[in-house]
């Protein structure tokens, strides 16, 4: 796809479909290569042969809590599983946005967080997507302008950004706001605290020209701002039992998963070997990381960004998949989502199979998988 094509996808996506990746009904979309039957087409991929479809569609965020994908694309860990089966990236600003292309069948997988999984999953009555995986938990703060914002209480009638309605941080910016005892109107922003959806890429320059007071936000865009001047006033990972919650999923369409289990299952792989390289060798995990970014972006991270922003997050191949569960409530909670039947949105036995082979432990799906 071309890259003027992509950026026109994801603004008119965005911008048009974030209320009804909330409560519409989307139809189901045909998507991935016609599947073959016969057991010669299914080509080991260590050999550097193709699988059952030519090529892969990847989807995933120029985030640093999507570093299993950024590392793994930029080392060739999940081109070298998927052998000559082809990978293509796409990349995204938020997760709605990306579900449309799922469920448009622009990509195959994806990583992406849970609030959208949850939606996309909703939205086609569980026909459309599985998390098949788990990439990385944490990485999310709040922070603020520290010459107007010194403590939680001082957020009453500022203006804080997420990236945008519906996403993970959006949604838990209006479950805290909602513990805090103040009200917001979920769709409009609007309330004792302005909830201002902005896209990562523009909420730098947001908080510089003072239009907003702070951001609920991802690394590194979160790092970015301490950069600039901000503070952190909450790490995400402090509301959590545990400290860890899924801030990324690897999803897959449920019709490429039917038609090419070969192919998602050395994909799992790949990023099985991924999060295991990045959790041996941080720093060049980091580095590696950053190469990406700067390929996609334009500009590396600096080293005081990336070197605040990397630590606060997690790679794990567990979907942590309780924790879910506990997002789901939070966007009823919120007025975003109904509550959601979730039971069948994992399945997690690829993974399983890869972690068996790999003497890992196997991961639980909280007893929401598909049976």
């Amino acid at each position: 796809m071309p890259a003027t094509t992509r950026t026109t996808l994801r603004r008119g996506l965005a911008a048009a479909a974030a209320l009804p990746l909330l409560i519409g009904v989307l139809a189901s979309c045909g998507y991935g290569s016609e599947a073959k039957n016969d057991d010669s087409t299914k080509k080991v991929a260590a050999e550097g042969e193709k699988l059952s479809a030519d090529t892969v569609r990847l989807g995933y965020f120029p985030n640093l809590t999507h570093a299993t994908a950024l590392v793994g694309d930029q080392e060739g860990i999940l081109q070298k599983e998927l052998g000559g089966t082809k990978l293509v990236p796409t990349t995204f600003n938020a997760g709605p946005s990306e579900i449309e292309a799922l469920n448009a069948g622009s990509i195959d997988i994806g990583f992406i967080g849970p609030s959208p999984s949850i939606n996309g999953f909703v939205k086609t009555k569980g026909t459309n997507l599985r998390i098949v995986g788990g990439a990385a938990s944490g990485g999310v703060k709040l922070v603020v302008n520290p010459a107007k914002i010194k403590t939680a209480d001082d957020l009453k009638g500022k203006r804080i950004a997420t990236p945008q309605l519906g996403n993970t941080q959006d949604v838990a910016f209006l479950n805290w706001i909602s513990e805090k005892g103040w009200k917001v109107d979920a769709q409009s922003g609007k309330g004792d605290v302005s909830v201002v959806r902005t896209d990562n890429k523009v909420t730098p320059n947001a908080y510089a020209s003072g239009a907003i007071d702070g951001a609920w936000v991802p690394e590194p865009t979160a790092s970015k701002l301490v950069a600039d001047g901000a503070k952190v006033l909450l790490d995400e990972s402090d509301l959590w039992p545990d400290k860890k919650f899924v801030i990324t999923n690897i999803i897959v369409s449920q019709k490429f998963l039917k038609e090419h289990p070969d192919v998602v299952e050395a994909f799992l792989r790949g990023s099985v070997k991924t999060n295991e390289w990045i959790n041996a060798n941080q720093d060049k995990a980091k580095a590696s990381a950053n190469a990406k970014l700067k390929e996609l972006s334009g500009k590396a991270l600096g080293a005081k960004v990336i070197d605040a922003a990397w630590p606060s997050i997690q790679f794990t191949n567990d979907p942590l998949a309780a924790t879910l569960q506990a997002q789901a409530d939070h966007a009823v909670k919120a007025g975003l989502l109904e509550k959601p039947e979730l039971s069948g949105i994992y399945d997690l036995k690829p993974l399983n199979k890869v972690l068996k082979a790999a003497g890992q432990p196997e991961v639980s799906d909280a007893g929401l998988g598909a049976k």
